[in-house]
This record gives structure tokens, C-alpha cells and sequence, in this order.
């Protein structure tokens, strides 16, 4: 035999000595599913949206009550938010994209609307069961509140209490006026 067919024998001998078929079958896998994760399925076409950081075209409510771009972290509501911004994901402020369902769990936060300087409750909801969707990402933490107090706190996953706890968007629903 000539040297390097030795020495590749001998390597195969010692691979096969420390692992096993399993961790082989396991590396294979990641391998395949980190490589499948990394490449995008579908072509964005990003040309006819505005210069920013979201790549979404800039919304408006389109009532001067409720003022502001829902794709935009600045966004009044969002004064606690941290998650992807449902505006940005097929849904809206206040609904989940298709395919998707509204937790019955929430985290809230009270956020002062500046058309008319009121302060109000905001019901920040996880959309649930569909992998997250990657745009407009906002991490508002003006009324977090430490874990122990786990309604003010917007660390948590909030998709416990759905048929899958995967975690897709955040919403912003106004429950109603916060009073003093």
C-alpha cells in the first residue's frame, strides 16, 4: 500500500473509533438544515420601496387621531414592543398575517399618543405559527418591567396558549384610555 493510502486509512479507522453512524447522520442533518436556512427561498424585489432601514413602504393609519407609520419603530404604539412589527409582515397593528394566530396571552404598556397627548393601554400580542418573519425588527423597552413581573415584561415568548408556541410578529392593540 503507499503511504498516503495509509494514511488515509488511518484516519478513517480513528473517525470511526471516536464517533458514532448517529452523530455522523446528525452533523449531515444540521449541515443540510442550517444550509437550507441560510438560503432564501423566493427574490424580494425591494426597488419600489423608500430608502430605510425596514425595505417597507412607508404606511399611514390614515387617521389623524392615530398618527405615524405602523412599518416605522417610532410609531407611537410601539413605546413597548420588542419583536417583529406585524405591519411589516402581511398583517397590521392590530391583526396577524395570514396564516398566523393572535396569543391569548399578552404583555402591556401604556403609551401616550401624540395627536392628542392621552395616554393609553397597548395589548402587545405575539403572533403565533409560522417562523419568524425577519422585518422590521423593534426593541422598545420604555414600560418593560422586570421578568417577576411577567405582564409588563416583553422578554417572554407570548405564544403559549396557541396550537404552536413558534413565534412570527408583534401587534399593538389599543385596549383603551389609561387613567391616572
Amino acid at each position: 500500500m503507499s503511504r498516503l493510502q495509509k494514511l488515509t486509512e488511518q484516519a478513517t479507522r480513528g473517525l470511526a473509533r471516536r464517533s458514532s453512524r448517529r452523530s455522523f447522520l446528525g452533523l449531515i442533518g444540521a449541515a443540510i438544515g442550517g444550509s437550507a436556512a441560510s438560503i432564501p427561498l423566493l427574490p424580494v424585489a425591494r426597488a419600489s420601496a423608500p430608502a430605510g432601514d425596514s425595505g417597507v413602504p412607508a404606511q399611514s393609519t390614515g387617521n389623524p387621531e392615530d398618527p405615524g407609520n405602523p412599518a416605522s419603530c417610532d410609531y407611537w404604539r410601539y413605546c413597548g414592543i420588542d419583536g417583529f412589527l406585524c405591519s411589516c409582515c402581511g398583517g397590521t397593528a392590530n391583526s396577524c398575517p395570514p396564516g398566523t394566530e393572535m396569543s391569548p396571552l399578552t404583555w402591556v404598556g401604556t403609551c401616550r399618543n401624540p395627536a392628542d397627548g392621552m395616554n393609553y393601554i397597548i395589548s402587545y400580542n405575539d403572533c403565533c405559527g409560522k417562523s419568524s418573519c425577519g422585518r422590521c425588527m423593534c426593541n422598545r423597552n420604555e414600560d418593560d418591567r422586570p421578568v417577576y413581573r411577567p405582564n409588563l415584561n416583553n422578554d417572554i415568548d407570548w405564544c403559549m396558549g396557541t396550537s404552536t408556541n413558534v413565534y412570527n410578529c408583534s401587534t399593538a392593540v389599543i385596549l383603551g384610555l389609561a387613567t391616572e
